[in-house]
This record gives C-alpha cells, sequence and structure tokens, in this order.
C-alpha cells in the first residue's frame, strides 16, 4: 500500500504505511462498544471497566461545527445515496481538522478531526468532484457523508485492496483483497430485536482492550445501532471482535456487533483504517 501528502514532509510520508498496514494498536479511550456481548457486563472495552457516556452535543471543531466521531450526531449532512457501491479503495487521513461540507463549496456541518478513538483518522472517499472529496462519516445518522477538500494542507491519501463483506442472512463474512475472496467464515450477529445495521461503512479504529475477554481485540466500524442509542455507556457503535463460545457462529444472537473466530480477528486486525465494509441483509 501507498500513501502520499501533498506537501508534506517525506518522514512524515514514510511512517503511513505501517500505520495503515495494520491499523492503530490502542490501548483504548474507554469506549463501550453496543453489541459486543449479552449484557453490558459483557461487553468489550476499550479501557479496564471504564465507561464514558454519549455527550448530548458534539465537541465544536473548525468554526465551531460538531466534530464528526463515533459519539456525535450530526446535522445536516448528506446521506450516503449508494450503500452498495464500491470503490478504488481510495483513504484519507487529515494531518489536522478539517471542515466537512454539505456540497462542494457549500456550507461547514462538521468537522473532521485527525483522530478517532486515540488513533488515526482514515476515512473512505466515495465520489469525487473536482478537487473535492466526498467521505463517509463515523457520526450518526448511518450514513452519514460529507465533502472535503482534496487540497488540504496535509491531507494524507492511500490506497487499500482490502474490503469486509458481512452476510447478514447467511451470518458469514467475507474478506476481499483487490476483488478476490481471501477467507470466508462464519459469525454471529444481531438478533431480532437489535440487527446488525446494514449499509456501506469502514474500518473505523482498532483497540486493545485491558481486559482480554471476551475479545483481546475490538475493531470499531462507522455504523452505530439502530435500535440502542447507547449500550454500556458508550455510544451504541457497532465492532467486529472475537468470542471465546464458538457456538454462537452461524447465529443471530448479538446486540449488533459482529463477532468472529480468533482467527478471523486476526486476519481483519491487518485490515487498514479506512477499508470499506458492506453489511447486507
Amino acid at each position: 500500500m501507498t500513501a502520499r501528502r501533498p506537501r508534506a514532509a517525506s518522514a512524515a510520508r514514510t511512517r503511513v504505511p505501517a500505520v495503515l498496514a495494520a491499523g492503530a494498536l490502542l490501548a483504548g479511550p474507554g469506549l463501550l462498544l453496543g453489541g459486543c456481548g449479552h449484557s453490558p457486563a459483557n461487553t468489550a472495552s476499550a479501557g479496564d471497566g471504564a465507561k464514558r457516556t454519549a455527550p448530548a452535543q458534539a465537541p465544536a471543531g473548525t468554526s465551531g461545527a460538531p466534530e464528526a466521531t463515533t459519539y456525535a450526531r450530526l446535522k445536516g449532512v448528506p446521506h450516503d445515496d449508494a450503500p452498495d457501491g464500491a470503490t478504488g479503495g481510495l483513504v484519507v487521513h487529515p494531518a489536522a481538522p478539517v471542515p466537512v461540507l454539505d456540497k462542494p463549496g457549500g456550507r461547514t456541518v462538521a468537522t473532521l478531526p485527525a483522530q478517532e478513538l486515540g488513533g488515526p483518522t482514515w476515512v473512505p472517499v466515495v465520489q469525487s468532484s473536482g478537487d473535492w472529496r466526498r467521505v463517509l462519516l463515523p457520526s450518526r445518522p448511518n450514513g452519514a457523508t460529507g465533502w472535503i477538500s482534496g487540497s488540504a494542507s496535509g491531507l494524507l491519501t492511500a490506497h487499500t485492496p482490502y474490503t469486509v463483506k458481512v452476510d447478514l442472512s447467511r451470518r458469514r463474512l467475507t474478506l476481499l483483497k483487490s476483488g478476490k475472496p481471501a477467507g470466508a467464515w462464519p459469525v454471529a450477529v444481531g438478533g431480532a430485536k437489535t440487527p446488525t445495521p446494514t449499509g456501506r461503512t469502514f474500518m473505523l479504529a482498532n483497540l486493545a482492550p485491558a481486559k482480554k475477554t471476551p475479545s483481546p481485540l475490538v475493531l470499531p466500524l462507522g455504523t452505530h445501532s439502530a435500535t440502542l442509542d447507547t449500550f454500556g455507556g458508550g455510544p451504541g457503535t457497532v465492532a467486529l471482535h472475537g468470542w471465546p463460545d464458538r457456538s454462537v457462529f452461524g447465529k443471530a444472537v448479538t446486540h449488533g456487533c459482529v463477532r468472529v473466530p480468533q482467527d478471523v480477528l486476526q486476519a481483519l486486525a491487518k485490515v487498514p483504517l479506512g477499508s470499506l465494509v458492506f453489511i447486507d441483509g
């Protein structure tokens, strides 16, 4: 994978592929993810029992606009109108916060921060118009998008060959590299009352909880439960994570997260941040 940043120093460029190749392995900021267990007590946390309540209003960023984080609920952002659409794998990382507009040259509706959950922000580009890039955002409502300038100072770009597909009806996850299957496995998905949300999202972060059970790694996505506003004190962020009881795989039993076998979790941990994840019902 290669990465480039307009007008960036070469020393900064050399560090990017390593970050993208393995994601950002974090001790975590206390994120509690919706759907990670049968009850909040079983939820995998990025901190050892730490909890963080979703704020009523997102922190202000550029020009007073809210930050586009997993804790935010944004207003006035365009909805993803091609939830099944593939891309060329282009992902971007802002070295500093950048304004998010509702359309090319339009009004500022959010700020894309340089970090998400303590690691670097990498988001997928799903559309281009001249020098403008439409990106998926990790905030509510699900399917939130926005436009950023492709010439923003310090904006890093890279390409990922990976795509993750989750088939809810078959309860199966497929990992693709350059469009070809690299593996497919049975997984556990959301139950009838707490379904895993469908649509196009992305790999948001790579967290290493202090407590290694039920999962040594938690891979948050840029989407949220449609039925739970909060879960275990967190914002209801959906994630991919492990589970010690293999009998759950192939079943619809979670609160929205996707539980995967341990070997699958290790493979997914190598998928670059910003890579697209398609969840189909």
